[in-house]
């Protein structure tokens, strides 16, 4: 711990060099103060540091209602900011107490802020937290079972919030108020054995500094620096992965994500699960992780889904789906000739006959002249067999080299002619003709407006 002399030198030093680093010279910050120790050392560090980097400060203390106390401490705050002449905004938060009140307040305390920042027009908000809350976050993560994310701990900023004070420890912070003659009051919460940060803080890392000899903190706190650096760099990896392995409706390419390094792996995965609202845990990555490597479907908590989602790896693809439920017969879509149009019942493609080729944004079929009319538009059945130069094969098979998902193939509309014979299926499969074309079959498929009409 620096000696008094030495504290207000480390604070302002340590303050501007954060504010320059944040880009904040000559902009503008709204301070976070509870009137704790380390919240009420950023307001007096700040503003020994405001006037030589034109910085605007600006100081919000709220009173969440959960204290009787809490109305005095608000009022010592604007004393405080009152004193070093910055503009100070009280706010009642009205917080009801009860199950989840530390989670709560977070939630209100920030969304607070930020609403108060974007009134005032300042750039960032600027919370109060120090090496001592990222040792304590770190190990309260560790012991809860986390990676390396979990391991980055409380980030130096965020988007609109900095914490110019992360790499200070609570006892340079008191070290400062003591030199500086600052009062600052304590959070009874922060003494409650209930808590497990308060249990961290007096229980565990005083026996760990015992154990170790010197002081853990600024070690736990500069792992945790490290860890989030490296986990800035394996996101960046991992989106890069994702945005080359990414198909069509979500899914991703098998082969691809089997090729890559097991973190990178595993952040895909849990992206993949987290879009298709999948629980995303550790046992969850693990049931996906065994699904890509032996193409054995698992099921996962979560997605709104009754039973859950399914993982499935086939078909080339990794994708996340509804288990099977048993699909309503659609019913056919007849077209008679030039100028029909309809939406195919079940599928929710839309057809329409036409002179002209498709419009951008439509597939289109030729139909030469001999084409056996009527023609209908409804899903695969039994038997199915499509014609080729090559002769015939089963429509299954067609499927399944494309790749086509198992839980698709059965909302595929499937074009036929007054004989039966397959002629399309749009955007997988088409029959050639070496006839003149007559007529077009325009089709497009659910969320796109009927071919030939605009969209509402």
């Amino acid at each position: 711990m620096p000696s008094t002399a030495d504290a207000s030198v480390l604070f302002s030093t340590t303050l501007e060099v954060a504010y320059r680093q944040f880009g904040l010279v000559g902009g503008s910050v709204l301070l976070a103060v509870s009137g704790g120790a380390d919240s009420c050392a950023l307001l007096v560090g700040t503003a020994r540091v405001c006037e030589p980097l034109a910085l605007r400060v600006e100081v919000a203390t709220l009173d969440h209602g959960l204290r009787p106390e809490a109305r005095e401490e608000v009022e010592a705050v604007a004393r405080l900011a009152a004193r070093w002449k910055l503009p100070c905004h009280v706010k009642a938060l009205h917080l009801p107490p009860g199950s989840g009140v530390e989670a709560r307040a977070r939630e209100a305390r920030y969304t607070a802020l930020e609403a108060l920042r974007r009134e005032r027009g300042l750039q960032v908000v600027a919370t109060a937290h120090t090496a001592s809350d990222q040792a304590e976050t770190l190990l309260m993560r560790l012991v809860r079972g986390t990676a390396l994310r979990g391991a980055a701990g409380i980030h130096r900023a965020r988007p609109f919030l900095v914490r110019p004070l992360i790499e200070r420890t609570r006892e340079e912070v008191e070290a400062f108020l003591a030199e500086q003659g600052v009062s600052y009051v304590t959070d009874p919460m922060n003494a409650d054995p209930a808590y497990l940060r308060t249990r961290m803080r007096h229980e565990v890392l005083p026996v760990l500094a015992r154990a170790a000899g010197f002081p853990v903190v600024p070690r736990l706190a500069a792992f945790a620096r490290l860890a989030a650096e490296d986990e800035a760099l394996l996101s960046s990896l991992a989106d890069g992965a994702w945005g080359r392995l990414a198909l069509p409706e979500g899914s991703l390419d098998a082969m691809g994500v089997r090729a890559l390094e097991l973190p990178l792996r595993r952040r895909v995965l849990a992206r993949l699960l987290s879009e298709a609202g999948a629980e995303v845990d550790e046992a969850s990555l693990a049931r996906a992780l065994s699904s890509v490597e032996t193409g054995r479907a698992v099921t996962l908590r979560g997605g709104g889904v009754r039973g859950g989602l399914q993982l499935r790896t086939t078909g080339g693809r990794v994708r996340c789906v509804r288990p099977d439920a048993p699909r309503e017969p659609s019913s056919p879509l007849v077209l008679a000739g030039e100028g029909a149009s309809g939406v195919q019942p079940g599928t929710g493609w839309a057809f329409r006959v036409a002179r002209e080729p498709p419009p951008p944004g439509s597939l289109g079929l030729p139909l030469p002249e001999g084409t056996r009319w009527p023609l209908t538009v409804r899903t695969r059945g039994a038997g199915d067999r499509v014609r080729g130069p090559a002769g015939s094969r089963k429509l299954q098979d067609v499927l399944v080299d494309r790749r086509i998902p198992a839980e698709r193939r059965d909302s595929l509309p499937v074009v036929v002619d007054t004989s039966g014979a397959i002629l399309w299926v749009p955007g997988v499969w088409n029959s050639t003709s070496a006839a003149a074309v007559c007529l077009f079959l325009w089709a497009s498929p659910p969320g796109t407006s009927t071919p030939g009409t605009s969209p509402l």
